[in-house]
């Protein structure tokens, strides 16, 4: 956050993009999206979450781990 600051402040005072990236040692894209943004943007996801393919079967497999509980421990599933 504070590189953020000091790239954004040093452009505004009259350096160029290209130098403010070769004196903080970043990338022009970087320098140009500190310019764009005036908070940093974070993080964004390109696709959505994929879910697990386990996942429609997590009920099922809880309700035979619960009925586990109920028998001998060589019956049980592991």
């Amino acid at each position: 956050m504070d590189l953020y600051r000091r790239v954004r402040l040093a452009c505004a005072e009259g350096m160029s993009q290209r130098e403010a990236a070769r004196h903080f040692n970043v990338s022009r894209d970087s320098v140009a999206k500190m310019m764009a943004f005036s908070v940093p943007p974070g993080y964004r996801r390109t696709a959505p979450v994929k879910r697990p393919k386990l996942d429609t079967f997590t009920g099922i497999i809880d309700a035979w781990l619960e009925g586990d509980r109920e028998v001998h421990r060589k019956q049980r599933h592991t």
